[in-house]
């Protein structure tokens, strides 16, 4: 049974980047427009990890992963944050919320893919 990732990102192009890459590689996926969107999917569905962005509308990143946390079901999930921020403060804010990586944009595939199997149990 493949895995079932989940991405959150505003940007259209990334989501379909991120979305075709992961999909050549056989994972599920499921897609948000933003942390809002994005909560429909954690309704008790399997999901093995998320990737989500740090800027978006209606909720950000890092309320996002709040959420996920909160809930009993999603607490251990895998989650990697995908942004453009690279200070080490924005890193440990993530962290913080329960992030359990960071990738910064732009990204390459292979490193992304790297990235996921090391998370994914």
């Amino acid at each position: 049974m493949s895995k079932t990732i989940l991405i959150v990102d505003d940007s259209e192009s990334i989501r379909e980047v991120v979305s075709f890459t992961l999909k050549n590689e056989g994972y599920n996926v499921l897609v948000g427009v933003d942390g809002k969107d994005a909560i429909k999917f954690l309704d008790g569905s399997h999901i093995d990890l998320i990737i989500t962005d740090l800027h978006m509308p209606e909720m950000n990143g890092i309320e996002f992963i709040k959420n996920v946390r909160a809930m009993d079901q999603y607490k251990r999930i895998p989650i990697l944050f995908l942004t453009t921020e690279s200070q080490s403060s924005k890193k440990m804010e993530a962290k913080e919320a329960g992030a359990t990586g960071w990738i910064i944009k732009p990204f390459v595939p292979a490193k992304l893919i790297a990235a996921l199997k090391k998370v994914l149990r």
